[in-house]
């Protein structure tokens, strides 16, 4: 399997964090821990939604496939890793780690296109308050969610199809939790260069292009904003964008840093801890950061608690 060149790979070894042995116990704990908060949270957010008809509008119509995107990216690769924290040999066929890699990529930029569709929800919000509700038509908001899913499928289709147009004849050993490109680029034995490519140009069309829209939707949302004259006006307008904008910011910001630099720099290892944070603890923070400063999901939340306090009580 890790032998010469003759050789073609058919299983890689995830390595994991098999490289803290001590912490072992502690990080599955953790990793356990998160992994279930995010179920429960993301999965609870698109249930109040859409049991609540105050919740009907296109800022929650996105913040609820915003929740499933999170809840199937992250049930894409944590139970792969929570399993190989007990197993002595974490192997993962080929076809196994290709197609791990082919569905959170797909989620993962499905999601960079709906953070964009969300960014321009609040620009027509804000700057745009008397046609919003023409503006953000109901069959517009569809067709900017199949939009944001068929385009990260196309997207990530594009590389699954040029992956397995590589070669692996050894070594076997991914240095990481999950089947990430940039590690299978370094194992590959064939002319990567094409790919490397590839995977620039994909995280520019998908990060870059996200990212330029965002930048452009609040330029014009900051604009706005410092017209009002009240301050009250100022600070409401400002925190339905404050949950949009963290949310942007950890997601892009540890994404990009791992695609857009040369593959050959995973060896620092840099690359794992940001994946955790974008793999794990980010499916995890979205649905709290848009609960805990969003006034209707919290008016929400407790009128559920009212029904169900009724319920048990007749």
């Amino acid at each position: 399997m890790t032998g010469g060149r003759n050789n073609t790979i058919t299983k890689f070894i995830l390595v994991g964090f098999s490289d803290f042995p001590k912490l072992k116990l502690i990080l599955f704990i953790i990793f356990l821990g998160t992994y279930l908060s995010t179920v429960v949270w993301n999965l609870c957010l698109i249930i109040l939604i859409r049991i609540n008809p105050y919740l009907h509008t296109p800022m929650y119509f996105f913040l609820s496939n915003l929740s499933f995107l999170d809840f199937c990216y992250v049930t894409s690769t944590t139970p792969k890793m929570l399993s190989g924290f007990f197993q002595k040999h974490r192997s993962i066929t080929f076809v196994g780690c290709t197609m791990q890699y082919f569905v959170f990529s797909s989620l993962g930029l499905a999601e960079c296109c709906l953070l964009a569709a969300m960014a321009y929800d609040r620009y027509a919000a804000i700057c745009n308050p008397l046609l919003y509700t023409a503006i953000m038509s109901p069959s517009l908001c569809v067709h900017m969610v199949v939009g944001a899913y068929i385009t990260g499928l196309l997207g990530s289709l594009i590389q699954l199809c040029a992956i397995v147009q590589l070669h692996f004849c050894g070594p076997n050993i991914i240095n990481h939790f999950i089947c990430d490109l940039p590690q299978l680029l370094v194992l590959s034995c064939s002319e990567t260069f094409p790919l490397q490519v590839l995977k620039f140009v994909i995280a520019v069309i998908f990060g870059l292009a996200s990212v330029l829209v965002i930048l452009i939707s609040y330029g014009y949302i900051f604009g706005t904003i410092l017209k009002i004259s009240s301050v009250e006006g100022r600070s409401k307008a400002f925190n339905t964008c404050a949950s949009h904008l963290t949310a942007v910011t950890l997601f892009f910001g540890s994404g990009l840093f791992v695609y857009m630099h040369p593959s050959s720099d995973i060896s620092k290892g840099y690359d794992k801890m940001a994946s955790v944070f974008y793999t794990v603890v980010i499916p995890m923070l979205n649905p709290l950061i848009y609960s805990l400063r969003n006034k209707e999901i919290k008016d929400a939340l407790k009128r559920c608690k009212k029904r169900c306090f009724s319920y048990f009580h007749c």
